[in-house]
């Protein structure tokens, strides 16, 4: 087309129609990402399950609407809008619920979303491949082959804006429901726009029932059931959905559903979770504990440890955490102050490693994405380069979520794996005496070492580190079976199948005493309908005392 064509164009009704079912249907593609997530997580399962029923929906609907093209005509396009619009409205109102109903279904871990993606997307996204077929049917360009092009073309441009607007603009701006209520708005403008001049009074009056019908389902939000504790602040970041949650005398915060810290609001400087105990071991492998200058958080949450660091220690803490959103919500609710010995970097882990020029003494690595590392910070390139960026008797941890052997261990062997190929020596340590899911906290040095149980606890008695290690010294692991898992690498990092094996298993979370500190026993495992004895996957909504599906403690 010239640019005098261009100039002179003015898109027909088919034409408007188009362009906004490309625009709705790739805004809901992206936006479908954000309601499955805090139930599924966003692993490549969830986005290839979000991307195969999106586009078998679209030809499915593309099928049909070629088959019955001869019947297109405006007003059939408006009431397909406006059915499109009001399936939006079931969206925003009952995903929640649907979301639960078909997580109960007793699929493999990699299938789990599906029924959900299936149920809340499959229906509208059919509906929207009508309007292509229909248009190019009543397309004034001359022949199949212009008609086509020009349909195809209108589509994707339409797709394009869809996408960026609600990535860069829609998600960071607006909630979940917000965005929804502006697509089936969006819909039904089209739909009555389709209509004019000729004003008919069935799709005006349908227009304006499903207009209200949005208005109502976006204002009562999705039906839950939800009993986590008070709502003290929610947004949507560009990365994720954000919550800060008082329950009773403890503040946590939330990110996609899942638990990340927890903060006891009468004694802010208590372990709520005992695995973040874990994190000063590295304090009884290093030369001296007084040496120690600078450490690294990579991952903040609520930032309890990096706080625990600077109030315990002589040291400068950095913080590489990527949401910025985060740290603000630290600063806000955690009593996070950043000062001469806090420093919060907005940055991705792995690109503040290889870019800043500072060395140091320990690099804990904290980071998680619902259930799981994000896999660049999994592989053997990452690890090397926290290997690079320590000093000489240097430690590196890592906090990961497994089962210490069996059925769910898979991940942790093949991380093991391949931080000991980084690294000089590596130890394990686990957080519960079953053999369920939990926190396993894996300790790398820089300098080739041979630690025994009895040298660690005899430097614990040694050495004043602020608490008393002897529960997680006894948490020693032999060196797992690590022949039949792969390293992580660039070119292989099989994360999603690894950690597969861990879904339906109880992820057991140790909690503290209230008044630990000094730690004379180890506190109590929970299991089975305990508070913190989880199945994964659960409801997302919790009674008074239960925990969030697929919820991992990952610290600030």
């Amino acid at each position: 087309m010239s640019t005098r064509q261009l100039s002179g164009y003015r898109p027909t009704k088919p034409d408007v129609a188009v362009f906004v079912s490309g625009v709705t249907s790739m805004g809901l593609e992206i936006l479908a990402g954000r309601i499955i997530a805090p139930q599924f997580g966003s692993s490549i399962y969830t986005w290839g399950s979000i991307i195969t029923v999106f586009l078998a929906a679209l030809s499915l609907g593309y099928w049909q609407g070629g088959k019955r093209a001869e019947t297109a005509s405006n007003r059939r396009m408006t009431w397909i809008l406006l059915g499109t619009a009001a399936y939006v409205a079931i969206v925003v109102y009952g995903s929640g619920q649907l979301l639960l109903s078909a997580s109960a279904m007793p699929l493999p871990a990699r299938y789990a979303s599906l029924p959900a993606v299936l149920i809340l997307f499959g229906p509208p996204t059919y509906l929207l491949g009508f309007i292509s077929p229909y248009a190019a049917q009543l397309s004034e360009k001359k022949g199949i082959g212009e008609a086509s092009g020009h349909v195809y073309a209108l589509g994707t441009i339409g797709s394009i804006v869809g996408a960026g607007a609600t990535t860069y603009f829609l998600i960071p701006t607006l909630g979940i429901d917000m965005i929804g209520l502006l697509f089936g708005l969006v819909l039904v403008g089209t739909a009555f726009a389709l209509t004019l001049p000729a004003l008919s009074p069935r799709p005006a009056a349908a227009s304006v029932a499903i207009a209200l019908l949005l208005v109502v389902a976006a204002g009562l939000g999705p039906v839950t059931f939800d009993h986590r504790g008070d709502v003290v602040y929610q947004t949507q970041t560009a990365y994720q959905e954000l919550e800060v949650i008082d329950d009773g005398d403890v503040r946590k915060l939330y990110l996609d559903d899942a638990r990340h810290s927890a903060m006891d609001l009468d004694d802010p400087d208590r372990h709520v979770f005992e695995y973040t105990r874990y994190f000063h071991l590295p304090m009884l492998m290093v030369d001296d504990p007084d040496e120690v200058e600078n450490v690294l958080f990579i991952g903040g949450g609520g930032y309890t440890g990096p706080k625990d660091f600077e109030r315990k220690y002589d040291v400068d803490v950095d913080v590489a955490e990527l949401d910025p959103a985060v740290t603000q919500a630290a600063k806000d609710y955690f009593r996070l102050e950043e000062g001469e010995n806090m420093t919060a970097h907005t940055a991705d882990g792995r690109r503040f490693l290889r870019d800043t020029d500072e060395t140091y003494d320990l690099i804990i690595l904290d980071a998680y994405q619902k259930d799981q590392v994000p896999i660049h910070l999994t592989q053997l390139g990452f690890m090397e380069l926290a290997e690079d960026r320590l000093t000489d008797d240097g430690v590196f941890l890592a906090n990961v979520i497994a089962s210490p052997s069996g059925a769910g261990s898979e991940f942790y062997r093949a991380q093991y794996k391949t931080i000991d190929e980084a690294f000089a020596s590596t130890y394990s340590f686990r957080t519960s005496n079953t053999g369920s899911v939990q926190n396993i906290e894996v300790v790398a040095t820089k300098a080739d070492t041979d630690f025994t149980e009895a040298d660690l606890a005899e430097r614990n008695e040694r050495r004043d580190v602020g608490l008393d290690l002897s529960g997680e010294i006894d948490a020693y692991m032999d060196e797992p079976r690590t022949d039949d898992v792969p390293v992580l690498t660039e070119n292989h990092a099989p994360v999603d199948s690894l950690q597969a094996s861990t879904v339906g298993q109880k992820y057991v979370v140790e909690q503290t005493e209230e008044e630990e500190e000094t730690r004379p026993e180890p506190a109590s495992i929970v299991t089975g309908s305990d508070p913190l004895a989880l199945a994964r996957p659960a409801p997302v909504l919790e009674s008074v005392t239960a925990d969030p599906a697929q919820t991992k403690p990952v610290p600030a």
